[in-house]
């Protein structure tokens, strides 16, 4: 029998800042993002005290601080490398492993036994990961990759799972949609959730029930896969999931911004190494490159500048030094001399394709197969020494263009003036 798991980490970003602080289990955590702006991750703890996702962070401080809530920086280094221990470990239990994000896979289960073997095999699955890694992780089976996910938010909210929720008949399939908001269907989403709850669609049995031609009209072709899912039919590869588009790396500066070339330059080159990686992660290339930096809009009194600049790349591209050089020069062409402090700069990557499927340029002078093999060679001395080991001189070592994480933990694991050292 066909069967697929759905592994999702447990609140991924508060667990793994619990997996280097014991003493936070069972206690409220939340996670803040970049400028530690907003909350973007929370414990159940932290949920039960009514802290919503995305609340202002200086507009809850009072709150946090009166409930003794844990709070963090985003620490993305870590949760980086938790992901790929995680990750990495699951492979082991199954002959296909597609990752889908940063805290979810999917497994093929296929033709593993007997319902109540695979159950027991999944809970082994599920402990020795939590074991080995210090993240708690739930797993949801069934037929269809929609219905997986579906099964892993019931392994997650409800106890009596043991972290393993099995959809493996049209009797548990029948139960799990009439207890399923539409809402939360994988590739519905709020954005249709009034229109479907105009026509009287409000679970995903109701979904289920409306005929193909119905879906067709209202959800497109998209929505109909989603309705075969649920139906048991399963049509959906990770792999024919649509890229990206676009990458953008962006940040806001502290105090009034930055007004030096160079601090903004090497701002821009670090952006531009991010969104490089990213693309190489999700095994991409992008066609196009915009650099882009303003000052602030609220400050009506003070000079105001605009850069905004785009180019296509000869040879569609994930190369950092290639892409770093781009953007660096796209700055430098459009910089102004002058008192204009710049609050906020970023990069786009954008056009993107699989980076299997590049069409070439018959007149590239550059060895792509070189500048391929060098890129891997530093990602894979970065990831055993720490991110940014080896990176390219202008992105320097600056603080000034940095983000605002006052609540940053240590990176335990990729950095080694941070590993955890025990007192005999």
């Amino acid at each position: 029998m066909q069967l697929f798991g759905l592994a999702d980490c447990n609140n991924f970003y508060c667990s793994c800042e619990r997996v280097f602080h014991p003493d936070l289990r069972n206690k409220p955590v939340v996670v803040l993002s970049n400028n530690d702006g907003c909350v973007i991750a929370r414990s159940e703890e932290s949920k039960a005290l009514g802290i919503g996702m995305g609340e202002v962070f200086y507009q809850v401080k009072d709150k946090l601080e009166k409930n003794n809530v844990a709070v963090f920086s985003s620490n993305y280094n870590l949760y980086g490398d938790m992901s790929r221990r995680v990750m990495s470990l699951l492979s082991t239990y199954t002959p296909k492993l597609d990752i889908y994000s940063i805290d979810e896979a999917f497994l093929d289960l296929s033709d593993m036994g007997s319902q109540e073997w695979l159950t027991t095999y999944c809970r082994g699955m599920v402990k020795d990961i939590t074991k080995g890694t210090g993240i708690p992780i739930s797993l949801g089976v069934a037929p269809t990759k929609t219905l997986a996910k579906m099964a892993s938010k019931f392994a997650k909210k409800y106890k009596g799972y043991q972290s393993v929720c099995l959809i493996d008949t049209d009797e548990k399939r029948e139960k799990a949609l009439r207890l399923f908001p539409v809402e939360d269907v994988w590739g519905i989403g709020h954005r249709h959730t009034k229109k479907l709850a105009y026509h009287g669609v409000h679970t995903a049995w109701d979904l289920t029930q409306r005929n193909e031609s119905w879906i067709k009209k209202e959800l497109t072709i998209n929505g109909v896969r989603t309705w075969k899912e649920l139906r048991g039919e399963s049509c959906i590869s990770v792999e024919e999931l649509p890229h990206k588009q676009s990458i953008c790396t962006s940040r806001s500066f502290s105090g009034i911004g930055l007004n030096r070339l160079a601090d903004v330059e090497e701002a821009v080159a670090n952006f531009t190494a991010a969104c490089s990686r990213k693309l190489r992660e999700g095994r991409i290339v992008c066609g196009a490159i915009t650099v882009f930096a303003h000052t602030s809009r609220f400050c009506t009194d003070k000079p105001q500048s605009y850069i905004y600049r785009s180019v296509n790349m000869p040879v569609p591209t994930n190369d950092m030094q290639e892409l770093v050089a781009t953007a660096v020069r796209l700055l430098r062409e459009e910089w102004r001399e002058g008192c204009f402090y710049y609050k906020k700069a970023g990069v786009i990557v954008w056009d993107t394709c699989p980076d299997n499927a590049i069409q070439g340029y018959l007149f590239d002078t550059v060895d792509r197969e070189k500048q391929a093999a060098l890129a891997k060679a530093i990602d894979e001395i970065n990831r055993k020494n720490g991110h940014n080991t080896i990176r390219m001189a202008i992105q320097g070592y600056s603080k000034n263009w940095h983000l605002k994480n006052e609540y940053i933990s240590r990176q335990y694991t990729t950095n080694i003036k941070d590993i955890i050292r025990v007192k005999g």
